[in-house]
C-alpha cells in the first residue's frame, strides 16, 4: 500500500481503491478523479465494484454555489412533510455526524441519465462545470443550464473541514484529489462481496494485487493529508 503510487494513479485517470477503517464502515471505495471518468470506468465500477456510485463536492464549492446536504433539504420541507422530519437520519451506526448525500443530477444531453455513457457524461461535466475559473454565479448558470435534478448521479458534500469531523470515504477520496493537485472531485464506489455484504478487506486486498490496482487505508490517507495540510494551509 503506497500513497505515492496511489496519488500518482489518480493525476493519471487510473482508478484506485480506498479502504476506511477498522473502527468505521471498514468498507473499501473504487475511486477515480471525476474530470477522468470515462465510460469505461463507470462499466467497471458498477461489475467490479457493485455499490452505489456518487461524486464528491468540496464543502466550500457545495455551499458557494447552493448545493445543499440532502438532509438539509428534506428537513426544510418537514413541515409540508412531516414524515420528513421522523425519518432524519440521526441514527447511522458508523458515523455520528451529518450523512454526506447531497442532490442526485443528470446532464440535460442524457438520456435516460443511467447508462455507463449518460453517467460519463454527467460527472465530467459536473467537475469541469464547478472548478471553472468564473465568478460563482456564472457557474451557477452553467449548472442550471447543463444540468437537471433529481437525476442518476448522487452528489456526496465533504464536511466542513476535511477530515476534521468527519473521516468518511467522502472526504477520504477528496482529499486523495486534493494531494494529487487534480479537480478535487472523486467519483466513488463500494466493493461489494458475493456474499450479501461488503467486500472484505483481506478480498479487496487480493482484488487489488490480481488487476494491479493501488489500495491504500484511511490512515495513509489521513497522515499525508495532515503533512499537505502544513504546507498549502488548513483548509479546502
Amino acid at each position: 500500500m503506497d500513497i505515492d503510487k496511489a496519488l500518482e494513479d489518480v493525476r493519471k485517470g487510473k482508478p484506485i481503491l480506498v479502504y476506511d477503517f477498522d473502527d468505521r464502515e471498514r468498507e473499501s471505495d473504487m475511486t477515480v478523479a471525476s474530470q477522468f471518468v470515462t465510460s469505461e470506468v463507470i462499466r467497471r465500477m458498477r461489475k467490479e465494484a457493485g455499490g452505489l456510485i456518487c461524486t464528491t463536492t468540496p464543502y466550500r464549492t457545495a455551499e458557494s454555489l447552493g448545493l445543499p446536504f440532502m438532509s438539509d433539504v428534506y428537513w426544510d420541507d418537514c413541515k409540508k412533510y412531516p414524515l420528513l422530519a421522523m425519518m432524519a437520519p440521526t441514527d447511522i451506526p458508523y458515523d455520528r455526524t451529518k450523512s454526506s448525500f447531497g442532490i442526485t443530477i443528470n446532464h440535460r444531453k442524457t438520456y435516460t441519465g443511467i447508462t455507463d455513457d449518460d453517467r460519463a457524461m454527467t460527472i465530467k461535466a459536473y467537475a469541469e462545470t464547478i472548478f471553472q475559473d468564473k465568478p460563482v454565479e456564472d457557474i451557477r448558470k452553467d449548472l442550471a443550464y447543463n444540468f437537471r435534478a433529481p437525476g442518476h448521479v448522487h452528489l456526496l458534500n465533504t464536511s466542513e473541514r476535511i477530515l476534521e469531523n468527519r473521516h468518511g470515504h467522502t472526504e477520504l477520496c477528496t482529499a486523495l484529489m486534493y494531494m494529487a493537485g487534480v479537480m478535487p472531485s472523486a467519483t466513488i464506489c463500494e466493493m461489494m462481496g458475493d456474499d450479501g455484504g461488503s467486500m472484505r478487506k483481506a478480498d479487496v486486498e487480493r482484488y487489488a494485487e490480481a488487476t494491479g490496482t493501488t489500495m491504500v487505508t484511511g490512515e495513509q490517507v489521513q497522515d499525508a493529508w495532515a503533512a499537505y495540510k502544513a504546507v498549502h494551509g488548513p483548509e479546502q
